[in-house]
């Protein structure tokens, strides 16, 4: 195969950086099938005379087309048009998808700024889907995202039912490269991005029991998902220390959303909750935007935080908001979760990784002291 020399990329082209210009000429040349699957490109040094540049300069041009899985460079011998670079280029398979639940509230805004930032850094677009935890809804996303031949895929699957292993299967088939975040699915294997619930609910555990707590309470929106294991890491840690967590304090709402029901359903078991001698002396919820409803129901009730009951949350580090902003925290850092699915998905696409990898990723917590746990107070004890 002989190259047409390119032209300068001193050129005039609208203000586009070299590298870019020479990596659109090298794109035309693909798209023109002047360049075809399998073909050897000329080497740095030729491409950087016949294009006059740095061979700096064609090294980011030529980084920038092995990102986008349409060449492919080997060590010793050259580098070579990708076998599956005329079927990616007429299907536009530069876009990466995030599939979420929720797409405004908790941390998900949070993995959605770290997925576009690590995905612009790529050049690649990002399309969004909010399912809304609905599994028919989140099925038809993925079938157009199928359809489009998307370029890979990073998702939080649904919890309320659980998404089943079928929905994602033939994404597989197909070589869309898939990234699960937070869970995975069952029967299906790629890569996961995600935190310890069970290491959630142990740090609220220790951080009650330091402050003297050792009864406390857990309120969660829902059963499914991780719900199961935040509670059973917080039990382990308060009975580790001497503490509980007893089962009529456990309090799931079968609702997958926020609603007026659920608020109601918070007023009716905190205010059983507080009816009780032994009562707790703290309160865990999984979600900021659960803690968020459980304080303005207690401040509703007429209940001080911290100084009648405490409450922890568990979120994103970037506590946006005023109120998150004063909810005592475990955190995670939902951003950088984003940029390492992000990460995987293209080392799937450029086939550094098979789309059945298991690579885990699991991300490190932290606390945010906030304002919302405070010490056992005497009046406290004295009811405990």
């Amino acid at each position: 195969m002989k190259l047409k020399a390119p032209q300068s990329a001193n050129a005039p082209l609208g203000g586009m950086p070299k590298h870019e210009k020479l990596r659109a000429y090298l794109l035309t040349e693909l798209s023109a099938g002047r360049l075809k699957p399998g073909d050897a490109l000329p080497t740095e040094h030729a491409l950087a005379i016949s294009a006059d540049v740095s061979r700096n300069t064609v090294r980011h041009a030529l980084a920038e087309l092995a990102r986008s899985g349409l060449i492919r460079r080997v060590r010793g011998c050259g580098t070579f048009v990708h076998e599956s670079a005329t079927e990616r280029l007429k299907s536009g398979l530069d876009i990466f998808a995030l599939v979420i639940p929720d797409s405004r509230g908790g941390f998900y805004p949070s993995l959605q700024r770290g997925f576009h930032e690590a995905s612009s850094g790529r050049h690649n677009q990002v399309i969004v889907c909010d399912t809304a935890n609905d599994l028919f809804r989140q099925a038809d996303a993925l079938l157009q995202l199928m359809d489009k031949k998307i370029a890979g895929i990073a998702i939080v699957p649904t919890t309320s039912p659980l998404t089943p292993a079928h929905q994602i299967r033939p994404l597989h088939e197909r070589g869309i490269p898939i990234v699960f975040c937070h869970r995975r699915i069952e029967k299906i294997q790629a890569p996961l991005v995600a935190f310890s619930a069970l290491e959630v609910g142990k740090m609220a555990g220790h951080k009650m029991l330091e402050m003297g707590h050792r009864r406390a309470s857990f309120f969660a929106i829902q059963r499914a998902g991780l719900s199961s294991q935040y509670e059973r890491g917080l039990r382990e840690a308060l009975i580790e220390g001497g503490g509980k967590l007893p089962e009529e304090f456990v309090c799931y709402d079968d609702s997958p959303k926020l609603t007026a029901e659920h608020e109601q359903f918070l007023k009716t078991n905190l205010e059983e909750v507080f009816r009780r001698k032994d009562r707790p002396t703290a309160i865990f919820c999984p979600f900021d935007s659960e803690a968020e409803m459980v304080y303005l129901v207690l401040s509703q009730m007429g209940v001080k935080v911290p100084e009648d009951i405490s409450l922890i949350s568990f979120g994103g580090t970037w506590r946006d908001g005023a109120l998150a902003r004063r909810l005592a925290a475990v955190t995670v850092d939902e951003e950088e979760l984003g940029r390492n699915a992000v990460q995987l998905l293209d080392e799937m696409r450029r086939h550094e990784k098979p789309l059945t990898d298991t690579t885990e990723i699991i991300m490190p917590l932290s606390w945010a002291s906030g304002e919302t746990l405070g010490p056992v107070s005497i009046k406290q004890k004295v009811r405990v």
